[in-house]
C-alpha cells in the first residue's frame, strides 16, 4: 500500500476536540500512531478502549471511523502476510495499545 497522509482525531471526556496528522500505510495503522501521537503530547485526557476515532484520509479524501478496541483487535489478530506481521509488531511497539489481552505503559508513563 501507499503511504497517505491522515488527521486522526476524537473528542475526549472533557468535551475537547484532539486532532494530529500522520503519515500511514492504512487505516489501522493511521490510527495507531494518531492515539500513541496524541498520548504523547500530554495535551490530551484518557483515551478509553471504547473512544471513537475519526481518521481523514487526504488523497483520496475519504473519512472512516473506528475504536481504541478495534485497532487492539486487529493487532492482536492472524496476519496474512509476512508484511503485516512486521507492521503489527511495530504497531504494538508504539505502546499505546493493549498487549495480550493486558494494558502496557506509554514510554510517558501513563496507561494506555
Amino acid at each position: 500500500m501507499a503511504l497517505r497522509t491522515c488527521t486522526v482525531s476524537f473528542s475526549g471526556p472533557s468535551g475537547f476536540g484532539h486532532s494530529v496528522e500522520v503519515t500511514a500505510e492504512s487505516i489501522y495503522e493511521a490510527a495507531a500512531l494518531g492515539v500513541s501521537a496524541l498520548k504523547n503530547s500530554g495535551w490530551v485526557d484518557a483515551i478509553a478502549p471504547g473512544t471513537e476515532l475519526e481518521v481523514q484520509v487526504r488523497e483520496p479524501a475519504t473519512c472512516h471511523r473506528l475504536t481504541v478496541q478495534q485497532i487492539r483487535r486487529w493487532c492482536n489478530g492472524v496476519a496474512v502476510s509476512p508484511d503485516e506481521t512486521l507492521k503489527k509488531r511495530r504497531l504494538k511497539q508504539l505502546r499505546c495499545i493493549e498487549v495480550g489481552g493486558r494494558a502496557i505503559r506509554s514510554g510517558r508513563g501513563k496507561w494506555c
